[in-house]
């Protein structure tokens, strides 16, 4: 409330984006109080109490500073909450759907990969950096949990330079080791192409298969991989929101990484 001057542009959370023209003494029976008064498009103005212990105040978490707004007409909350009532709705859904899901996740049985082999430790060994301690943590755990027959939900976070791409390499490495397939799914052509260099390069020693589903691949190109990926003949298949399409389908896919970065709902 105090850093509010007079032309700020502020946002109710029912009336919409208005300019907010000072406060106003106005008189309650025998009492006073201080109410805010707000300007819309057109000319119509609202009056709000400024004392949060009044009925109706306007309580700061009620209110936005928006200096590039434009007052819009009062009244234009109707149609927010009636987006805000549908959106409440589409995730209460959602919200049900998860519990669904993690529900028979918990009781269903997943894979169990096999501990490490030499294979596994060769590719390991040729790693050109020495790993980090979260590094070698988070390697830890992940395989712990591939290990399991308990089905694998993860999150890895860490800022960009910290080592993300060669763990989740290392568990592509491990789901290849017992034959499954890897899915990488990343939210940008161009982090597609990074990632299918990177991975192409760190693999390029042993018997592993690695192509790209995204536009930088003509039409006939997709469709050979498309059918490889069918047929088994692709290990690691990187690609953008192309992955998802129908026409996608994997003989036998073990592990799915996904490079979230915002993109991809939990829908998806």
């Amino acid at each position: 409330m105090l850093d509010l001057k007079p032309g700020d542009y502020v946002v109710h959370s029912e009336h919409g984006v208005g300019r907010f023209l000072g406060l106003r003494e106005i008189a309650q029976g025998e009492n006073k109080g201080d109410f805010m008064l707000i300007e819309y498009s057109g000319g119509s103005k609202l009056l709000r109490a400024a004392d949060p212990s009044r009925p109706g105040a306007a309580l700061p978490r009620r209110w936005r500073r928006g200096p590039r707004a434009h007052a819009r007409p009062a009244g234009r909350g109707h149609l927010d909450l009636r987006t805000k009532s549908k959106v409440k709705a589409r995730m209460r859904d959602m919200a049900e759907e998860l519990l669904k899901l993690y529900a028979a996740r918990k009781v269903s049985e997943g894979f169990a990969f096999s501990a490490d082999s030499n294979w596994q430790r060769e590719f390991e060994d040729a790693f050109e950096f020495a790993e980090t301690r979260d590094q070698l943590s988070a390697i830890k755990e992940i395989k712990r949990d591939m290990e399991s027959s308990q089905p694998m939900d993860r999150l890895l976070c860490g800022d960009v330079g910290f080592g993300k791409t060669e763990v989740v390499m290392r568990a592509a490495f491990k789901a290849l080791g017992d034959g499954k397939q890897v899915a990488v799914l990343a939210p940008t052509t161009v982090l597609c192409f990074q990632h299918f260099e990177t991975f192409k390069h760190r693999f390029q020693p042993f018997p592993v298969r690695v192509e790209m589903l995204s536009r930088f691949r003509s039409p006939k190109e997709l469709k050979e991989v498309v059918a490889d990926i069918g047929a088994g003949k692709v290990d690691i298949a990187i690609g953008t929101h192309r992955m998802l399409s129908q026409d996608v389908e994997f003989k036998d896919l073990g592990l799915v990484i996904v490079d979230e970065e915002q993109r991809f709902g939990v829908k998806a």
